[in-house]
């Protein structure tokens, strides 16, 4: 990402804005915010260079290639929870990237900022402390709380009026497992895009070293050492504690939630809760994560059933990314994105 803090209007403008420093990021929540009556905020994050409105006229939002135009900003006290949002508008998608994945982690995200600024909505990408290499220390316990504080932090420095969540890959699985926790913010969540839900055991059990290390990781667990590493044989990518690892590679892990031997009961109890969000999943025909013998037409059709009858996206041909499908990824969220529109919702803060 090529930023650069400068006043020509040629140049990439970037403010940097800390969600605890404004007078307005107080004590009280955005709850007792909402209570008060949703009055300004002096400490509203802006796009520099913008008229501050939240009408939308700003510049493009992509500069050039990998070049975004935006806000950087904090949305928690850790030092890796910053986030990057273009547009400047009271309507977001949050990007929530898979394992290892960090900003610009598919390649549809520069045209998807275009389109959804045409439409007046803003394109949120979040760094977590499960980012990059830190998938493997962290949990989608944590991957929850710090997507409920980047949405406290849109609502109260923002004055979001909502949100919707796309997930990639196991981005998917923090957003079903963070609309289960029923967070304070989750209201404010007003539908969700799965784009290639895929299951991780089954990928990772055709790796020959799998079953013994799931045999490893459970006596660890069992020995209350599930917060310690698994040897590097485990993951060559990421440091893994023995819980990570079960929870990813173990059958009913903490992680599994899109397994094709699943059966329509287990898969109802992990994504029955989603009927009362509105939902896209986006299945790539062609996804290199998914072993040769899942039907991935049947499987596609089963998770839209149980989570009450989500749209489905077939994409043909298209990888785990998307990368070489991006039009019609692009094309496919937008449209989701205008037919279940603000026109669709009721005001999430009455």
């Amino acid at each position: 990402m090529n930023l650069s803090l400068s006043s020509s209007p040629s140049a990439t403008s970037v403010a940097v804005a800390s969600s605890s420093s404004s007078p307005s990021s107080s004590a009280t929540s955005w709850f007792s915010g909402i209570v008060r009556g949703r009055a300004d905020r002096s400490g509203n994050l802006k796009m520099a260079g913008n008229s501050g409105t939240g009408d939308g006229d700003s510049a493009c939002p992509i500069k050039g290639k990998n070049q975004f135009r935006g806000v950087l900003f904090k949305y928690g006290p850790k030092p890796i929870q910053v986030a990057f949002k273009t547009g400047n508008h009271k309507q977001q998608i949050i990007f929530i990237g898979g394992l290892t994945d960090g900003f610009l982690a598919t390649e549809y995200l520069e045209p998807l900022a275009v389109a959804l600024d045409r439409e007046k909505w803003s394109l949120v990408q979040l760094v977590m402390s499960s980012s990059y290499s830190g998938f493997g220390t962290s949990s989608l316990q944590q991957d929850a709380l710090e997507i409920d504080q980047l949405v406290s932090c849109l609502i109260n420095k923002e004055n979001s009026e909502g949100v919707v969540l796309l997930g990639h890959s196991t981005g998917c699985q923090d957003i079903v497992h963070y609309m289960r926790t029923n967070a304070a913010c989750s209201r404010a969540v007003r539908a969700a895009i799965l784009q290639a839900p895929v299951s991780d055991r089954e990928y990772r059990a055709s790796l020959p070293e799998t079953a013994a290390m799931i045999d490893l990781a459970s006596t660890m667990i069992a020995k209350g050492r599930g917060s310690e590493l698994m040897p590097r044989e485990a993951d060559s990518s990421s440091p893994l504690t023995a819980y990570r690892y079960h929870s990813l590679c173990a059958y009913m892990g903490d992680d599994e939630m899109f397994s094709s031997d699943l059966s329509d009961d287990q898969l109802r109890t992990r994504l029955g809760h989603m009927c009362s969000t509105p939902c896209q999943v986006i299945c790539s025909m062609a996804d290199e994560h998914v072993p040769e013998y899942v039907d991935k037409t049947a499987l596609v059709e089963r998770l839209c059933r149980a989570m009450g009858g989500a749209e489905k996206v077939e994409i043909e041909h298209g990888n785990h990314s998307l990368s070489n499908r991006v039009d019609e990824a692009v094309q496919a969220i937008i449209d989701f994105v205008k037919r279940e529109g603000p026109k669709g919702w009721d005001d999430p803060w009455n």
